[in-house]
């Protein structure tokens, strides 16, 4: 069977280079206020957490790739996965609604797992995507 096209769906650079800023400044913020050890505790747990989100935006940003074989995923850290069409058992956008907070993850579903990716992983409305890998799809069982 032909590969066909590829889609590839990554993290917007923009995000990484707000992420990026946003590392530097918490960090800059420990160098100036490293008298307060409370501050000094929260700073630097948020520093960590901002630098380990920002170097997995550059090890791994493209979250999602599909041709006509199936898709490649990523996982764990910056691992990748390969999963054939026929693994695949269900594409679909779950939507929630909470207080004022409006999320769609879109859901990868597999015999064995379940894959979700946001708009910020993706760096595209989730819908588009989800119709994306459903023509993608069809091309292998049509």
């Amino acid at each position: 069977m032909e590969a066909g096209p590829e889609r590839r769906w990554r993290v917007p650079p923009g995000h990484v280079a707000v992420k990026c800023a946003a590392a530097t400044a918490v960090t800059a913020l420990i160098v100036l206020y490293s008298h307060d050890p409370q501050f000094l505790f929260l700073a630097g747990a948020a520093a960590v957490g901002l630098n380990a989100l920002t170097l997995r935006d550059l090890v791994a940003p493209v979250r999602l790739t599909a041709d006509g074989e199936g898709i490649t995923t990523v996982t764990g850290y910056a691992g990748r996965r390969r999963i054939p069409w026929d693994r695949v058992t269900a594409i679909r956008v779950d939507e929630r609604r909470r207080l004022l907070l409006h999320t769609r993850m879109l859901e990868i579903e597999t015999e064995d797992d379940l894959h979700l990716f946001s708009t910020f992983d993706l760096g595209a409305d989730v819908h588009d995507v989800a119709e994306d890998l459903y023509r993608l799809r069809a091309r292998t069982s049509g």
